[in-house]
C-alpha cells in the first residue's frame, strides 16, 4: 500500500507528546503487550518474523534487522552477548529519534527486551547523543519506572534476566557509526574500527554485539504483536513498513510524520508539511535523507517514491529520511559548502584520505562559493570526492564526498556561472581602477 498512513497503522501514536509519554501511557497505546507471550516463542520465531516483515535498519544503512540478528551465535559460550541502541542522532536534519525517546519511550524499552532477547543478550546499552539532555533524562525516567514494575531487570515478568543501561556521548557526529560507537562506549577515543572483525563476531568488550538505530528496534513489539504480514503490506516489495520522516527547510510546516514507506514525494509533502514555500513550482532541489546524501533536483522529484531503491536508481539514498527542501531562493553551492564544513570539523582525523580530503574539499568549496576559483577546479574537486569516497576505514568519507558529488552532477552550470560572475567582476574592478588613475 503506497499513500497516507491511517491512524489505526500508526506504530508512534504519541509522535508529537500528546499524551502521557509514561508507563501507564504507553501501557493504554499497547507497549508491554503480550510481551511475554512473544518471548515464549523462542529467539528463532522473532528473528524469522523480523525477517518475513522486510524491516531494513532505520539509521540510514538499510540492512535487513531480522538479517543482523541472525548474525549472533546461537548459544553463549564464555562471552555475553550485548545489544546496543544507537541514539547518536547527530545527522543534521535528523530529528525522528527524539521524538521516540522523549515521547514513546516504552515502545523503544520494549524493543530492547525483545531484541535483547532474540539476540540472547541480558544487557543493552542505549547509547544517546550528547546534546540531547532532555531526552536522555526522559528516557532515564522511562527506565526506571519499567524497572519498578519488573519489566526489565532481574527476575524480571517476563522471565528474561535484562538490565538496561542509559549512556550519554559527548557530541560527537562520529560516533554515530557503529565502531566508533563501541569504541566509545569502551571509554576510548571515538574513532571507528576495521572490519571485519564485525560486531557479531567480536563487538563490545569483544563480545558479540549488535548494534541498532531506535526506530529500528522501537518498531519490533508492534511488529510481532500485529504480525509481519502487516508491516510488510506497507511500501513497495524490498522497501517495507512504515517509516517516520523529517522533514525540514523550505516547507509550509515542517515537521516530523510517521508515513509508509515508498510514498510519493509529492504526497508526504503535500498532505503533511503543507506544500513547497511559494508552491511546487518554487521548488529547486532536495536532500532526501539527511546530509551525507546526494541532493535531486526538483526535475526528478514529481514522480519520486520515497524509498531505498528509488532513490538509489537516483545516486542518492533515502539514509534516515530526513528530508531537506530547498527553494530556488537557495543559494545551493553555499548550503553544500556549509555541509562540507560539517564534515569537515567532524571527521575523527583516523585515515588520511578523510583527514586531508574533508579540509582540502572545505577550502574549494568556499573558494566555489564566491566564484574565485577556475572552471578546471571543478573536476579536480570531484577528483578528490572518488579518492575519498571509499578510501576510509568507515563511511564517513563517503558522506562527506557524496554532497558535492551530487552538487556538481546538477548544479555544475551554477558553479561554472558563479565562476564567470565573479571573474567579470575582477575584471570590471580592474579596469575601473586603471580608468581612475
Amino acid at each position: 500500500m503506497v499513500g497516507v498512513l491511517e491512524d489505526k497503522d500508526r506504530i508512534f501514536t504519541n509522535l508529537y507528546g500528546l499524551h502521557d509519554w509514561g508507563l501507564e501511557g504507553g501501557l493504554r497505546r499497547g507497549a508491554w503487550n503480550s510481551t511475554r507471550a512473544i518471548l515464549s516463542c523462542g529467539p528463532d520465531w522473532i528473528i524469522a518474523n523480523i525477517k518475513a516483515s522486510g524491516l531494513r535498519g532505520r539509521g540510514g544503512a538499510g540492512f535487513s534487522t531480522g538479517m543482523k540478528w541472525s548474525f549472533m551465535p546461537k548459544e553463549v559460550k564464555e562471552r555475553p552477548h550485548y545489544l546496543i541502541v544507537n541514539a547518536d542522532e547527530s545527522e543534521p536534519g535528523t530529528c525522528k529519534d527524539r521524538e521516540i525517546m522523549r515521547h514513546d519511550p516504552h515502545l523503544l524499552i520494549e524493543g530492547c527486551l525483545i531484541a535483547s532477547f532474540a539476540t540472547r543478550a541480558h544487557a543493552c546499552y542505549i547509547y544517546i547523543r550528547g546534546e540531547y539532555v532532555h531526552e536522555r533524562e526522559r528516557l532515564e525516567a522511562a527506565v526506571r519506572q519499567a524497572y519498578e514494575a519488573r519489566l526489565i531487570g532481574k527476575d524480571n515478568v517476563h522471565g528474561w534476566d535484562f538490565d538496561l543501561y542509559v549512556h550519554h556521548g559527548a557530541g560527537a557526529y562520529i560516533c554515530g557509526e557503529e565502531m566508533a560507537l563501541l569504541e566509545s562506549l569502551e571509554g576510548k577515543k571515538g574513532q571507528p574500527r576495521l572490519k571485519p572483525p564485525f560486531p557479531a563476531g567480536a563487538g563490545l568488550y569483544g563480545c558479540p554485539t549488535t548494534v541498532n538505530n531506535v526506530e529500528s528496534i522501537a518498531v519490533v513489539g508492534t511488529i510481532l504483536r500485529r504480525g509481519a504480514d502487516w508491516f510488510s503490506s506497507f511500501g513497495a516489495p524490498n522497501n517495507a513498513g512504515t517509516k517516520l520522516f523529517c522533514i525540514s527547510g523550505h516547507v509550509e510546516r515542517p515537521c516530523v510524520v510517521e508515513e509508509a514507506m515508498s510514498i510519493p514525494f509529492r504526497t508526504l509533502i503535500d498532505d503533511h508539511a503543507g506544500g513547497i514555500r511559494g508552491g511546487w513550482g518554487n521548488l529547486k532541489a532536495i536532500i532526501p535523507g539527511g546530509a551525507s546524501v546526494p541532493l535531486i533536483p526538483a526535475k526528478q522529484c514529481q514522480d519520486l517514491l520515497m524509498d531505498f531503491d528509488s532513490l538509489r536508481k537516483l545516486q542518492s539514498g533515502l539514509g534516515t529520511a530526513a528530508v531537506i527542501v530547498m527553494d530556488k531562493s537557495t543559494d545551493v553551492i553555499r548550503a553544500i559548502a556549509r555541509l562540507s564544513y560539517f564534515f569537515k570539523h567532524e571527521s575523527c582525523g583516523q585515515c588520511t584520505p578523510c583527514r586531508e580530503g574533508t579540509g582540502w574539499m572545505w577550502r574549494v568549496m568556499e573558494r566555489m562559493v564566491k566564484g574565485d576559483a577556475d572552471p578546471s577546479e571543478i573536476d579536480t574537486l570531484l577528483d578528490v570526492t572518488t579518492q575519498v569516497e571509499g578510501h576510509t576505514i568507515c563511511a564517513f568519507g563517503d558522506a562527506a564526498a557524496w554532497p558535492i558529488q551530487g552538487l556538481i552532477r546538477h548544479f555544475r552550470h551554477e558553479i561554472e556561472d558563479r565562476i564567470s560572475l565573479y571573474r567579470r567582476s575582477k575584471a570590471n574592478y580592474a579596469g575601473h581602477s586603471i580608468a581612475a588613475q
